[in-house]
């Protein structure tokens, strides 16, 4: 009897041991199985910045012709009426020249709207019949 009832809690004990070590060598299996098969972490796809062509083909004002604000959205400081001011086509936000030919250069959109810098609007710029 005694050895019936010591039977009766051992099988079970013995089955989740077992099941855990399964368990354990599976998520360590599948873990070494994907570090070495996938490779280093996919960084997501980022639109590469314009180049310096497009950037200079971006309209130029100075501080007192902009309209939309004269605060720079990439320092937070504002633009002196006399300071080179570039606009993002579309949204007609301004910033300094060159944070925003910094912001530009690694990056395709407005930083205040994300507004996109289209490849159109690069290509309809160049074919403008001089009339």
């Amino acid at each position: 009897m005694l050895d019936s009832v010591l039977l009766a809690l051992f099988l079970p004990c013995f089955g989740m041991s077992a099941l855990f070590i399964v368990y354990t060598c599976f998520l360590w299996y599948n873990t070494i199985h994907q570090a070495v098969h996938s490779g280093p972490p996919a960084k997501p796809v980022n639109d590469k910045g314009l180049s310096i062509s497009e950037l200079d083909k971006l309209p130029k004002v100075t501080g007192k012709e902009l309209v939309m604000g004269s605060e720079c959205a990439v320092c937070l400081d504002e633009i002196e009426n006399e300071q080179p001011a570039r606009l993002v086509p579309g949204c007609n936000h301004g910033f300094h020249l060159q944070c925003a030919d910094t912001w530009l250069s690694k990056n395709r959109v407005c930083p205040v709207c994300r507004t996109k810098l289209d490849s159109e609007f690069f290509a309809s710029s160049t074919n403008q019949n001089p009339c």
